[in-house]
């Protein structure tokens, strides 16, 4: 019998072809996207490893099982860093399962998200083969973009066994301003800083029932930090400064969602920072408790949620957006409202898994 923990790249392909139903799973970090009961489990986290890593080049390829704190310690020894910002690092997610999900941190507000920085990925189809798209090097655009294709993919499309990406060099220090206000100041305030030439390393608004907070962040050297807080205080008109002490603490919270209750579901909602007043609308009067934080900008909503993400369908459905359940009991619907590109990945599909083996 194949392994269902294949440690090599024929045993995952082994697996693949004589199982007829497989749940692919990494390191289990986004439970809402936990494995299919019909299904077997393809567990990748013993294909792990770093097997090539360039400083000089910005570039780094490595196993799809290896997990996110390995690779952030092996590129803090050379000053760089994953700008996308993942998530649930020191609940040992691996690079497999954030490609596969798709998430990003609040640093993606800057330089973007996990598809901007995939260069190259290798998986294995529904039959069994081995598929290379991509590269490893930056410029690279030959043929068809199955390196982004495979983000947010949830594992439908095959079994990732390597992946490949660019890394950036990491500032010297960070600053936070927070800016406590009206909602209706506060979403201002932000739509106001896109225009602003500011380089904000994360932008997010938190809205509470009695006030909204604002929270921008910047990175560089330490030396320019101060004046560069002192403009984003001058052109919001506010702003206190987070103490040193606190500030890597706070976005650490964020990155695992440290304000979201126990036992609370969490759904991302891609958006648009002109859509967060008709998201509150419908949010605020449902009949389950939710918490909300916007991020990236407002481009992105993170809801928290008491009761069963599905109650959120409908609300989804009315706006015309689309949310991907993350964190709760596992359900069999994973996306909620608008689900958008069916036709063309479906298509997509039929090729790579034609016996639809992976759930």
């Amino acid at each position: 019998m194949p392994s269902t923990f294949p440690a090599t790249l024929p045993e995952v392909q082994e697996a693949v072809r004589v199982a007829p139903r497989l749940s692919v799973r990494g390191g289990g970090t986004k439970s809402a996207l936990g494995v299919a009961q019909e299904a077997s489990v393809l567990n990748l986290s013993r294909l792990s490893g770093i097997l090539e890593y360039s400083p000089n080049e910005f570039v780094f390829t490595a196993l799809a099982g290896t997990r996110l704190s390995e690779v952030q310690l092996r590129l803090a020894e050379h000053g760089q860093y994953l700008p996308f910002d993942p998530l649930f690092i020191t609940q040992g997610a691996t690079l497999g399962g954030t490609v596969a999900a798709g998430l990003s941190g609040p640093g993606r507000y800057r330089f973007g998200g996990v598809r901007d920085f995939i260069l190259g990925v290798r998986f294995v189809d529904g039959c069994g083969a081995v598929v290379r798209g991509g590269g490893k090097v930056v410029k690279n655009a030959a043929g068809f973009d199955l390196p982004k294709l495979m983000v947010g993919s949830l594992g439908r499309l095959g079994a990732l066994v390597e992946t490949t990406f660019k890394v950036f060099p990491c500032p010297a220090a960070y600053a936070t301003l927070r800016v406590v206000d009206s909602f209706e100041n506060a979403l201002q305030k932000l739509q106001q800083l896109f225009s602003a030439p500011l380089d904000l390393e994360a932008l997010e608004l938190i809205p509470a029932p009695d006030s909204t907070t604002l929270l921008m962040r910047i990175g560089g050297l330490p030396a320019t930090l101060p004046e560069r807080l002192r403009r984003l205080q001058h052109t919001l008109g506010a702003g206190e400064v987070v103490s040193e002490a606190d500030e890597a603490q706070l976005w650490q919270a964020a990155r695992v969602f440290e304000w979201m209750p126990a036992g609370w579901s969490l759904v991302k909602i891609p958006l648009t920072p002109g859509r967060i007043v008709a998201l509150e609308k419908l949010l605020v009067p449902l009949p389950v408790p939710t918490l909300r934080r916007y991020s990236a900008g407002g481009q992105l909503a993170w809801v928290a949620l008491s009761g069963t993400p599905s109650v959120l369908d409908h609300t989804l459905l009315t706006l015309g957006l689309s949310g991907l359940v993350v964190l709760g009991v596992a359900e069999s619907k994973k996306r909620l409202g608008m689900v958008k590109g069916a036709v063309f990945y479906e298509r997509v599909r039929q090729v790579l898994d034609p016996e639809n083996k992976f759930v």
